[in-house]
């Protein structure tokens, strides 16, 4: 009797769980956080593509007519065979391409000024963290200042002096919004520069550059990544506050804040949706960034995991 010889199968190879794996397994948990990316992404798209897909270029003064200002939701321009889906504003511009070329001016400007102050607020809190002294004692001190004045005062201040533009803005963010990264980055590099690799570093008379920026620098990351997701959106919504206020972007470059300014003066009239559907792009735009950033700290935090 012959016996059949079983060829062992082959051991399964274990998923190796990598530190990204892990990041968005955990990031997965959340629902919230699943459908503010999700919400958010969609945002970025319509944001990107606005030129492609947007029924109207609102910037374009050939295309617009001062006769179809103010229609209602679902009005019709039987001229050029064009549905108003969200009405029109009072230059006559469709309000669904106006939202859509804001949000490309809102979005660049909240994660420019939100990068810039990165840069700059994580740059100055490796400084004063690393050398110390008169040093730290020089740069938090100008932190504690900046921070004791309220952020749309001092952006305020600095429009009036430079000017609207879509640049200056992003200016003023960056300077109300530096020290938050800056006292973020101090705080975690002091903890850090006392490991073991950074005195291995400095043993080998490595430059001081190269240690802030290629040893310290990458293991402040997760407090610097969930602070930039907030910042970003509390910057969309400064930016929108100036522009609500007049002293934001141009009128030729109209932000949502700017979209939502223009309409105010027409509420009590009923002519609602002029301002009301940017407040909403603004709203879910904002709370889909929160979403995100929030549980995005409970990850790379897991100290503040309930």
């Amino acid at each position: 009797m012959s016996v059949a010889l079983q060829t062992p199968a082959a051991p399964v190879r274990d998923r190796v769980e990598t530190p990204f794996r892990r990041f968005i397994s955990e990031f997965a948990e959340s629902k919230l956080a699943l459908l503010g990316l999700a919400v958010f992404t969609v945002i970025a798209l319509v944001a990107i593509l606005a030129p492609w897909i947007a029924p109207q270029n609102p910037y374009d003064l050939a295309v617009l007519d001062i006769m179809d200002g103010r229609l209602e939701p679902g009005a019709r321009n039987g001229a050029d065979d064009m549905t108003y889906w969200l009405g029109t504003d009072d230059q006559g511009r469709d309000m669904l391409s106006a939202i859509m070329y804001g949000l490309r001016i809102s979005l660049a400007v909240g994660a420019g000024s939100a990068l810039l102050a990165a840069i700059v607020g994580a740059s100055l809190g490796l400084l004063a963290a690393y050398v110390g002294g008169r040093t730290d004692s020089a740069i938090m001190r100008v932190v504690d200042l900046q921070l004791s004045f309220p952020a749309i005062l001092v952006a305020l201040m600095i429009l009036a002096f430079l000017g609207k533009s879509v640049m200056n803005v992003v200016i003023a963010i960056v300077v109300v919004e530096w020290a938050y990264y800056a006292r973020t980055v101090r705080g975690t590099a002091l903890v850090e520069r006392r490991r073991e690799y950074i005195e291995a570093a400095q043993c080998l008379a490595l430059p001081t550059h190269r240690i802030l920026f290629r040893h310290l620098l990458p293991n402040c990351l997760p407090p610097l990544i969930v602070i930039a997701t907030m910042q970003v959106a509390r910057a969309i919504a400064l930016e929108a506050t100036l522009s609500f206020l007049g002293l934001g972007v141009p009128i030729t470059e109209p932000s949502l804040g700017l979209l939502i300014a223009n309409g105010y003066e027409y509420m009590l009239s009923g002519k609602y949706w002029i301002s009301f559907y940017p407040g909403i792009a603004l709203l879910v735009t904002i709370v889909s960034i929160n979403l995100m950033g929030d549980h995005l700290r409970d990850v790379l935090n897991p100290r503040l995991k309930k």
